[in-house]
């Protein structure tokens, strides 16, 4: 393997295990009816966006710091359109990974948003995992 293509699995690799922190952190908190639906909805928007960056470390496409969804598809819709429409939906997710973790600037999380940004997120996961090839770890692990 190339040198170019080690880094790139590599970084590919960080970003899909840190996706899977989120939203497996979000997913148990569900799971628990434990009633921290600003957590569940802030971890569901950053695996979302985790998952939508890995696609584009995948495809070679430099994206800013952002927590923008809508921002990110842009840059997913030349490579693939189907996906970037496909996720649309998600960009509901955006005010979660911001606007929520200031005091006033919108209520707090419900339970139903909390179901509903856990749906979002696992429709992220389901239609961008497949596109990649998940990179072994290090060593060959």
């Amino acid at each position: 393997m190339k040198p170019r293509e080690q880094v790139k699995r590599r970084i590919l690799g960080e970003w899909l295990r840190k996706a899977d922190a989120d939203m497996g952190l979000a997913e148990h908190l569900l799971s628990e009816k434990a009633p921290f639906y600003d957590a569940i909805t802030f971890n569901c928007q950053q695996a979302a966006e985790k998952l939508i960056k890995a696609f584009l470390v995948w495809a070679q496409v430099d994206f800013p710091k952002t927590h923008d969804l809508t921002e990110l598809l842009a840059l997913v819709a030349p490579i693939n359109e189907h996906l970037a429409a496909q996720l649309r939906e998600a960009t509901a997710l955006t005010p979660y990974g911001v606007e929520l973790r200031y005091l006033g600037d919108r209520p707090d999380a419900s339970p139903a948003e909390a179901r509903a940004a856990v749906r979002l997120a696992r429709k992220v996961r389901d239609a961008a995992l497949p596109l990649l090839s998940r990179p072994t770890s290090e060593g060959g692990q």
